[in-house]
C-alpha cells in the first residue's frame, strides 16, 4: 500500500512538474503600436489565445519607433531577445536573416500561409525561406483636414499634378493655416517626400536600374530631380514652424488637433491621429479627405504606382514553437476582420478586407490593389546602413544644409560602400 502511495504521489509530482514546465512557456512580443485603441485589441487576443493555449503566457512589450530601430541590432544579440518582433521587411529583414538572427518559419507555417495575400508574404521569404507573417500592408498618401481646405477655398479631390499641389500650399498659407504638418526629427517622414517623388518621376524601372548602378545609381537623374522637387516645396515653408525638433507622434498630434491642414501619412496614421489628438478624437472621419501623391510634369512612373509598406511579425532564432502559433493566431481571419472593423489595418488575410467600415481605408485597400508596383519604403528596402542616410539627406534638404545633388552622392556612396 505504501509502495502505492508513493507511487501516487510521484506521479502526481510528475503531472505537477509537467504543469509546472508547460505553465513557463513565455513568449516574448515586442511591438511598436501607440495607439491604446489597438493596443486594446491586441490585449484581448493574447487572452484568447492564452485561453486556448494553456501553460502559455504571451509578454507583450514595447518601444517607440525610433528607439526600437536603435535598439534592435543589441535586442537580437541578447540572450532575453524577443521571440516575436516586428518588422517593415526589405532590406533590413535581409540583413537580420544574414545575421542569424531570425527563424526559419517555413515548415511551421505550412498551408496557413495560402490564407495570406502571396505578395505580402512574399515579402518576408529570403532565399525561398519564410521568417515571418505580414498582418498589414499600407500605401502613403496625403490625409487632409477637408474643414480647413474648404476654409482655404481648396478643392483636395481637384489635386493630381505637383503644380497642383504647389498651388494648394500657397492657398493654404495665404489663409494663415499651416499646410503640412511634418515630424523632422525623425527623419523617415521626410524621406516619404524625396522617395515618393523618385517614384513618381522614374517608376520602378529607375529603381531597379538605380540597384544595378546604372544610369549613374541613386545619383543619376531621377533622383536628383527628386530632391529639386522637394526643395521646390521646402523653399515656399510649408511646413509647421519648428518641425526638425517634432517627432512624427507630435506632428500626427498636432494635425488631430487642427493645427494643419495636411500630413503626408502612412493609412493607418488616419487612426493613430485620433490618438494623439488631446482630446483624443481628433479629425473624425467624415472630415478627413485623402488624395495620392501628385504627379510632377514629365514623370515616367504610373499613377497608380504605390508607396508603402507591408508590416508583419519575425520570428526570432531559439524562439518557442508557440511563437509562430501565436502569429498565425494574431493574423487569423478573425483577428483580422476584428481590426479592419475598427479601421485599423489594410488586413492581409484574403476577403478580410471586405470589414473595412471606412471609406478612407476603403479608398487606400482599393489603391494597393490597382497598383502594379508598390514600392516598399526605402530606408526599410535598401537595408539599414543605406536607409539611415537616404533618412539624413532627406531631412539635410528639407533643413537647407545639403543641396539635391548632393543628398543623391551621399546616398549612392552609401549603396556603393554597401554592395
Amino acid at each position: 500500500m505504501r509502495f502505492l502511495t508513493r507511487l501516487a504521489l510521484a506521479a502526481a509530482g510528475l503531472t505537477l512538474a509537467a504543469g509546472a514546465a508547460a505553465a513557463q512557456t513565455t513568449v516574448r512580443w515586442l511591438h511598436i503600436e501607440q495607439n491604446p485603441a489597438q493596443v486594446k485589441i491586441w490585449e484581448d487576443v493574447v487572452r484568447r489565445f492564452q485561453e486556448k493555449n494553456p501553460g502559455v503566457k504571451v509578454e507583450m512589450q514595447y518601444l517607440e519607433n525610433e528607439a526600437y530601430k536603435a535598439k534592435v541590432p543589441t535586442l537580437l544579440q541578447s540572450r532575453d531577445r524577443p521571440h516575436i518582433m516586428y518588422s517593415w521587411a526589405g532590406g533590413v529583414l535581409k540583413a537580420q536573416v544574414e545575421a542569424g538572427a531570425l527563424a526559419d518559419i517555413t515548415k511551421g507555417v505550412g498551408s496557413f500561409k495560402d490564407s495570406l495575400a502571396p505578395g505580402a508574404v512574399q515579402a518576408f521569404v529570403v532565399d525561398g525561406k519564410l521568417y515571418g507573417l505580414p498582418y498589414n500592408v499600407s500605401q502613403v498618401g496625403f490625409m487632409y483636414n477637408k474643414d480647413l481646405f474648404a476654409k482655404a477655398g481648396v478643392d483636395g479631390t481637384a489635386i493630381k499634378s505637383w503644380d497642383d499641389f504647389l498651388a494648394a500650399v500657397k492657398k493654404i498659407k495665404a489663409a494663415g493655416i499651416t499646410p503640412i504638418a511634418v515630424g523632422g526629427q525623425d527623419k523617415w517622414p521626410l524621406h516619404f517626400y524625396w522617395t515618393h517623388l523618385a517614384v513618381r518621376l522614374g517608376g520602378k524601372p529607375a529603381f531597379e536600374a538605380a540597384l544595378k548602378g546604372q544610369g549613374g545609381g541613386f545619383e543619376g537623374e531621377t533622383f536628383q530631380k527628386a530632391g529639386e522637387l522637394m526643395k521646390q516645396l521646402v523653399d515656399i515653408e510649408p511646413f509647421q514652424n519648428g518641425f526638425l525638433g517634432f517627432k512624427n507622434q507630435q506632428a500626427l498630434g498636432y494635425f488631430g488637433d487642427g493645427k494643419a491642414a495636411m500630413n503626408l501619412a502612412i493609412s493607418h496614421h488616419s487612426a493613430t491621429q485620433r490618438a494623439l489628438a488631446a482630446d483624443k478624437k481628433g479629425v473624425p472621419e467624415d472630415k478627413l479627405g485623402w488624395f495620392d501623391f501628385p504627379m510632377p510634369a514629365g514623370a515616367k512612373g504610373n499613377p497608380t504606382d504605390t508607396l508603402g509598406g507591408v508590416n508583419g511579425w519575425l520570428i526570432t532564432e531559439g524562439a518557442p514553437k508557440e511563437a509562430v502559433e501565436f502569429v498565425k493566431f494574431f493574423v487569423s481571419d478573425e483577428v483580422q476582420r476584428e481590426l479592419a472593423k475598427q479601421n485599423f489595418i489594410i488586413p492581409v488575410f484574403k476577403g478580410a478586407d471586405a470589414a473595412l467600415s471606412a471609406p478612407f481605408m476603403q479608398n487606400v485597400a482599393k489603391n494597393i490593389a490597382a497598383s502594379g508596383y508598390h514600392q516598399n519604403f526605402y530606408d526599410q528596402d535598401l537595408g539599414p546602413s543605406v536607409g539611415r542616410v537616404v533618412n539624413d539627406a532627406a531631412a539635410e534638404i528639407a533643413g537647407g544644409s545639403m543641396t539635391p545633388k548632393q543628398a543623391a552622392k551621399a546616398i549612392q556612396d552609401a549603396y556603393k560602400q554597401g554592395n
